[in-house]
């Protein structure tokens, strides 16, 4: 078998070692009595955040545990952003959206919506400075901070604002203040929580929208839940359940929020931030790096092969990963296979993208170090009698390695960083624990400088790791 035929094998395997699990096994709508997976966003405020203890609460999460009661379903949450909301959604991520998803008629159409639970109000943020907005028809032509997929967008853009799309309403309210927009419309209840927790911000309401958008609870077409969902729903409000609920979040004698001090916020969460570093983003980083780098090696042998069609087909995928984002990379693998059958679990789903990421950039690195070793190198274990695995193993690698080292470090470090982008795919690590635990008092500007320095503190030791190792190749080098 020639070399040429034996590295092709090789990267079939590992191809076929990084397959998904077949469309049989994704998990099946929950049965009559089962669990509920519920997706909301654990970092809204008032309707679904985490309290001082770390537990998810918050309006809508009660009202969803209340029907799962009703109905005999234990409800288990899955945290999403919500402009992933409906893909994690189609993608059979959960079973329901509960996170004030306004009924409309396009929704309406694309997915089975419960009956109204809760009618909520707009209303509309501006500096405190500016006295030039009064109504919803004030704000024609002005810039208006917005989450794309939020039914609230919809509201200023009907009204003539221009649409500066923002992830969520921490980052709308923060440009606000900052003076980079002119205004935020957005679910009242939430804005009041934000001036209540926030006493020195300034951010003002300036006015209410005239209409309140009517909250429902979304599935999957066809699902065949909203009976039930409407059932449960009806029973809590005829026992009172509803109203308690109510009256517990916006009730008019609902004492205002404490808010902690910055240094209680940022020692209550050095621990959860520990553990997600230790159990997600560590993991996450060694594992996509060590597979990556065996996919590397194969693509860049595959690169400085003598057959055209294995050069060609790993151009190709280099070009591919070099030439896409990782975040649309992630989002594909994530919500976009499961529409082919293909469904993974998060954390996998994260090891599939970023090993094949850095696959793609260490192919380069590591062609170019095994391009700058000698060729003498080649045809003296040629000589002496060396085959090609051989020689490559014994002979060219340990000589491509120190050349490689640095830039390599250089790709592991930045894999570190990028494992936050895993938080758009449902992966808690350090970025998405540090955006729970800024939530209740939208301290997140305070929470990210903490995880930064979580980011940095890994860099430094596998900087430091990096130097030991080229000082130990330095030793075996002539001088």
């Amino acid at each position: 078998m020639t070399a040429a035929r034996r590295l092709l094998l090789a990267l079939l395997a590992l191809l076929v070692a990084l397959a998904p699990l077949p469309a049989a096994q994704a998990d099946p709508a929950p049965p009559p009595g089962g669990v509920l997976r519920v997706g909301t966003e654990g970092v809204y405020q008032v309707y679904s955040y985490h309290d001082d203890a770390g537990r998810l609460t918050g309006y809508d999460v009660e009202m969803i545990e209340a029907i799962g009661e009703k109905i005999g379903r234990r409800v288990e949450f899955v945290e999403t952003p919500f402009d992933s909301m409906f893909a994690a959604l189609e993608s059979n991520r959960f079973d329901l959206v509960a996170n004030q998803v306004a009924s409309t008629p396009e929704r309406a159409a694309k997915y089975d919506l419960s009956d109204v639970y809760q009618q909520a109000g707009g209303a509309i943020l501006v500096r405190k400075d500016d006295d030039s907005v009064r109504s919803l028809a004030d704000i024609r032509g002005k810039v208006a901070a917005q989450s794309a997929t939020s039914s609230w967008s919809r509201v200023a853009e009907q009204a003539g604002a221009r649409i500066e799309a923002v992830a969520g309403f921490t980052e709308a309210v923060t440009l606000l203040a900052q003076g980079r927009v002119d205004v935020v419309v957005n679910d009242s209840g939430v804005i009041r929580n934000y001036l209540a927790v926030n006493h020195a911000a300034t951010v003002k309401i300036a006015g209410e929208t005239p209409d309140k958008a009517d909250s429902v609870f979304a599935a999957r077409k066809g699902s065949g839940l909203m009976p039930e969902i409407n059932r449960g729903l009806a029973a809590i409000r005829a026992d009172g359940t509803a109203d308690r609920i109510s009256t517990k979040y916006f009730g008019t004698d609902q004492e205002a929020s404490q808010r902690s001090s910055t240094w209680d916020l940022v020692r209550r969460n050095l621990v959860p931030l520990l553990k997600a570093a230790v159990t997600k983003t560590l993991p996450l980083t060694a594992i996509s790096f060590v597979i990556g780098l065996a996919i590397a090696l194969a693509v860049a042998l595959a690169r400085m092969s003598q057959r055209r069609p294995l050069r060609a087909l790993a151009a190709a995928y280099v070009s591919i990963i070099r030439g896409t984002p990782l975040l649309v990379q992630l989002v594909i693998i994530f919500y976009g296979l499961p529409a082919a059958g293909l469904v993974f679990d998060p954390f996998f789903a994260a090891v599939i993208a970023f090993s094949l990421n850095v696959g793609g950039y260490a192919a380069e690195i590591i062609r170019a170090a095994i391009g700058a070793v000698p060729r003498g190198q080649w045809e003296a274990a040629t000589t002496i009698g060396m085959d090609y695995g051989t020689a490559l193993r014994r002979i060219i690698l340990p000589q491509a390695a120190r050349t490689a080292t640095p830039p390599l470090a250089n790709t592991l470090l930045s894999l570190v960083k990028d494992t936050s982008l895993a938080s758009t795919i449902l992966v808690t690590e350090v970025f998405r624990q540090a955006q729970i635990a800024a939530a209740p008092t939208f301290d997140f500007f305070v929470m990210y400088v903490v995880a930064a320095c979580y980011y940095w503190v890994i860099c430094q030791v596998l900087s430091i790791a990096q130097t030991r190792l080229e000082t130990r190749f330095e030793r075996y080098v002539t001088r």
